[in-house]
């Protein structure tokens, strides 16, 4: 299933596994790894397992089956920081392969005794993207999280890590091994498109915590290039100017952000915060729903809320045993 081209030599590995997700923090954090760090291919995967040909290509006419996307394993010996195994899946195969493609990698990992797996994930928020995002952790073990106790990562007290990313972790944590998934905050609305300032903050953490030394300036350059224009877009739905100059951002990304900035921008954030802060007091409190519910009818949105509403209620359901 694991092709190996060469066993390189390392020393309690850290491990990075990274698939393509929501604003592409995590495959863009570790491709940016690999590139600027050196690092050699030493294994590849047999994907055709995992991926069935939806469509075939076509090409001056000639259909052909599509290559089933690559899956590859590097590695990079440290000189100073840690030495480092990073695996690149090119496209997260359907759910009911993922444990057991999970399952195939961290068996093949684990004969090189890793201290530390990583996956990273993105974690959409109500927030404008010009905010300061936050980080957030999520681990196998307590002694991992108190490993990342000074660093300014959250946290998270409850939730999902969805795809790949994180169902990993849970293979792994099975299977004796510790790891981690850090979560990059991305506005809801850019959750299809780049989000290069969720990249950088992630690369940002492994400098400092694993002392490597990387140069992201060229990632912050592009944050700076893609929040200009999402102002752009923001000022056109506004009629206050219209869209000039190339873009970084396809016509389908264009499309996607419209739709989700249309019924952002309708919102004030000091209205987006008080809705917060509603949730989590009705989360406390079910009485204070009545509250949100209004609030969310006043500014027209309760649409874009609703099932978190509702989840209010079956959450509250399920803990009294009502089903």
């Amino acid at each position: 299933m694991i092709k190996q081209l060469s066993n390189p030599k390392l020393k309690k590995p850290i491990f990075i596994a990274a698939w393509p997700g929501m604003g592409e923090v995590a495959y863009r954090s570790a491709l940016f790894l690999k590139e600027a760090m050196n690092f050699k291919m030493f294994a590849k995967i047999r994907t055709e397992f995992f991926f069935k040909p939806a469509a075939v290509n076509v090409k001056a006419g000639i259909t052909n089956i599509p290559k089933p996307p690559a899956g590859l394993f590097y590695y990079y010996k440290g000189k100073e920081g840690p030495d480092i195994i990073l695996f690149l899946g090119q496209a997260q195969p359907p759910l009911d392969h993922a444990e057991e493609l999970s399952g195939i990698i961290i068996k093949f990992i684990k004969k090189y005794n890793p201290k530390l797996i990583l996956t990273f994930a993105a974690k959409p928020e109500s927030i404008d993207h010009k905010h300061q995002s936050s980080l957030w952790l999520a681990a196998t073990h307590l002694s991992v999280i108190k490993q990342f106790e000074k660093t300014e990562t959250k946290v998270l007290k409850k939730g999902q890590i969805s795809g790949l990313n994180g169902i990993l972790l849970g293979v792994a944590k099975y299977k004796g091994l510790k790891g981690a998934c850090i979560l990059a905050e991305i506005p809801f609305y850019t959750a299809q498109i780049e989000n290069p300032k969720a990249t950088a903050i992630v690369l940002d953490l492994l400098i400092n915590f694993f002392q490597i030394k990387l140069d992201i300036s060229s990632i912050w350059k592009r944050a700076k290039f893609i929040e200009k224009e999402i102002d752009k877009l923001i000022s056109y739905l506004k009629g206050e100017a219209k869209p000039e100059g190339p873009s970084p951002l396809n016509e389908e990304d264009v499309k996607r952000i419209k739709k989700d900035l249309a019924a952002y921008t309708k919102v004030p954030q000091s209205a987006r915060g008080k809705i917060e802060d509603l949730f989590k007091k009705a989360k406390k409190d079910i009485t204070a729903a009545s509250e949100l519910k209004k609030e969310l009818d006043d500014w027209n949105v309760y649409k874009e809320y609703e099932d978190r509403f509702l989840d209010l209620f079956r959450n509250r359901d399920k803990d009294k045993g009502i089903h």
